[in-house]
């Protein structure tokens, strides 16, 4: 039986978007380059992670592809030999990188879009570069980083009238559409003011999704061959639409994810807001590879046990901890 659990990596707060519901217009602060992993201790701590039965790696963000070298560290991720080795973009510059990255050990690649239209991407991610996103998941599907996958983040009023073309656009590209719930996250303050804070009329029920999406396309098949914390299915017409409820339906006893962030502080969610500070271990002393198991060892147990608590008090960092 294959191991579920996984470790995900962000390496950067970059983004060169700014998403509404992510990261305030004005950006926020970030990181120090020196402050930031280097990918050789990423790569001890991944090693750390496969000592204590993680299997799979996913290098997110902020937006990963921004930051200088990021085949680097997947050729040394990919020489672990995971189950599964992925990457979570903004698709800006995938493009470019696809090839590359594919040929560093990148099995393959998520992409967040959250409109098929121009002119409401640029109003969403209050940046321009919508072509480069098809060029790339064009680019990644020559390059065999595949089966692709979309993620969409609904929100009432702004995109959810959008839900039955991307149903009809994964169908088209032969692509998978998991489209999640809104959560609280730190671009949803008062200085958005496109969408001001998380409010019960932004959220849409993955449940609501899914119904609309059988009245309209027909019954929806549960597939076997999902992993992760989407709900996945198959339509009569070869679309596979997932459904990812981390509001309406958490999945949290379920949970095998630990995240590292670009600062080395490892977290059992997207929630916690302490984690373990690795980079102080990495850097205070010579960390050994038993070291680092142990600590990883010491969180998956620890995430048997988590609660994130009341939606009241929930608030992330996304583009820190990542998506």
């Amino acid at each position: 039986m294959k191991s579920a659990k996984v470790l995900r990596i962000s390496v950067t707060d970059r983004c060169d978007l700014r998403c509404v519901y992510c990261m305030p217009e004005t950006g926020v602060k970030l990181l120090r380059p020196a402050d930031l992993l280097t990918y050789e201790e990423i790569e001890l701590v991944a090693r750390g992670a496969m000592a204590a039965g993680v299997r799979k790696f996913r290098i997110t963000g902020g937006e990963p592809l921004v930051r200088r070298g990021v085949e680097i560290l997947v050729g040394k991720l990919a020489r672990l030999r995971p189950d599964d080795l992925a990457l979570t973009t903004n698709g800006l510059h995938l493009a470019g990188m696809a090839a590359t990255l594919k040929a560093a050990g990148l099995r393959r690649v998520t992409i967040s879009l959250d409109t098929l239209r121009r002119e409401r991407f640029e109003t969403i991610s209050r940046r321009k570069g919508f072509d480069r996103i098809f060029a790339g998941i064009e680019a990644a599907r020559r390059a065999g980083l595949v089966p692709v996958k979309i993620n969409t983040v609904v929100i009432r009023g702004v995109n959810d009238d959008e839900v039955e073309d991307f149903v009809r656009f994964a169908e088209r590209q032969e692509i998978e559409v998991r489209f999640i719930e809104l959560m609280p996250t730190s671009g949803l303050g008062p200085e958005c003011k496109e969408l001001g804070s998380w409010r019960p009329s932004l959220f849409v029920k993955g449940e609501d999704v899914r119904q609309r999406i059988g009245e309209t396309f027909g019954p929806l098949e549960p597939v076997d061959d999902a992993d992760g914390v989407a709900r996945v299915y198959r339509l009569a017409r070869g679309a596979r639409v997932g459904f990812i409820t981390p509001i309406s339906d958490p999945f949290c006893r379920g949970c095998e994810r630990l995240r590292l962030g670009p600062d080395g502080r490892l977290k059992l969610c997207l929630f916690d807001k302490d984690g373990i500070d690795l980079r102080k271990v990495l850097r205070g002393k010579k960390a050994r590879p038993g070291e680092l198991a142990a600590l990883l060892r010491m969180a998956l147990v620890e995430k048997e046990r988590w609660e994130r608590g009341s939606l009241a008090a929930l608030s992330s960092d996304m583009f820190k901890t990542g998506g």
